[in-house]
């Protein structure tokens, strides 16, 4: 494959960063990669493991044809105030945020004319494990990433972008900010919320350590995403706060169907929830896979 860029910078070299440039590499689709973060033993190891070329500052990062912004949401303000005196004519910035309406505001109130070089982005893959260690160049293989550039993003920009996912074997797709958020809401950001909330409650009664000694797999498969960075999923949870309250009060108002049912000994309403839901998620199973 030919070089897309010739010069990437990672602010933030952990999973989703470090996953980015490994495909990119292991594609040829990439001259050098750079990374640029708060923690330097994080570099360091990036550096070791070859997700990055050498580690840098603001400024050699702005001269980079395009940045990604791996990191939590909540940051994504500050990062861009510290980039955007240093960024070159025509560089690229992308996120891999997993909410978009607050990052795109984000990069209106900090970049100015430049905004029109922003592209958001939201790789739909991850892992409840983090760092540069947990990285891997088939992350994002056969999985989707949504863009959602602005009216007054450059074409070309989102151009670029689009071919350096599909350089790392993800299928992109384009999709409004809100609605973004509004589906993420229910079918990512809600699931973690209840993961925590289950292991949390658990965890704080008096004899949890028996609960958890007869927990199996089904336990451990519903909570794996409660594994996942307490940070992270602070700035997700608030950043996308309106959408993600919707779909907690119609969460619980299906909790409280199910409560009622089970409550007057409902058996057939109990068995058409359950059977409408495993069928719904067998056609989704169904079209994962086709």
């Amino acid at each position: 494959m030919p070089v897309i860029v010739d010069t990437i910078a990672l602010v933030g070299t952990g999973l989703i960063g470090g996953s980015f440039a490994l495909a990119l590499k292991q594609a040829g689709a990439v001259s050098e990669v750079l990374g640029l973060g708060r923690n330097p033993a994080h570099l360091n190891v990036a550096r070791e493991l070859g997700l990055i070329d050498r580690a840098v500052e603001w400024e050699d990062a702005g001269r980079a044809d395009c940045i990604l912004l791996a990191l939590p949401v909540g940051e994504t303000e500050t990062v861009l105030h510290q980039l955007s005196p240093h960024l070159k004519p025509g560089a690229i910035v992308t996120d891999a945020g997993s909410t978009k309406a607050t990052v795109v505001a984000a990069a209106r109130a900090t970049l100015g004319a430049r905004v029109a070089d922003f592209v958001p982005g939201h790789p739909i893959a991850g892992s409840e494990q983090s760092g540069p260690g947990a990285a891997r160049a088939d992350l994002y293989r056969g999985k989707r990433v949504v863009l959602t550039p602005q009216t007054d993003t450059r074409a070309d920009a989102v151009t670029t972008v689009r071919h350096l996912w599909e350089a790392a074997g993800a299928q992109v797709e384009i999709l409004d900010a809100v609605q973004h958020d509004r589906i993420f809401a229910a079918v990512s950001h809600l699931p973690h919320l209840a993961a925590f909330a289950l292991v949390d409650e658990l965890a704080q009664r008096p004899d949890s350590e028996t609960f958890f000694r007869f927990a199996a797999s089904g336990f451990r498969d519903f909570t794996r995403i409660a594994g996942s960075s307490p940070e992270m999923w602070r700035d997700i949870a608030l950043a996308n706060r309106d959408a993600l309250l919707v779909e907690l009060d119609a969460y619980l108002g299906a909790l409280q169907t199910l409560r009622t049912a089970l409550s007057a000994d409902e058996a057939a309403t109990l068995t058409k929830i359950f059977s409408r839901a495993r069928e719904a998620r067998e056609n989704w199973i169904n079209k994962q896979d086709a």
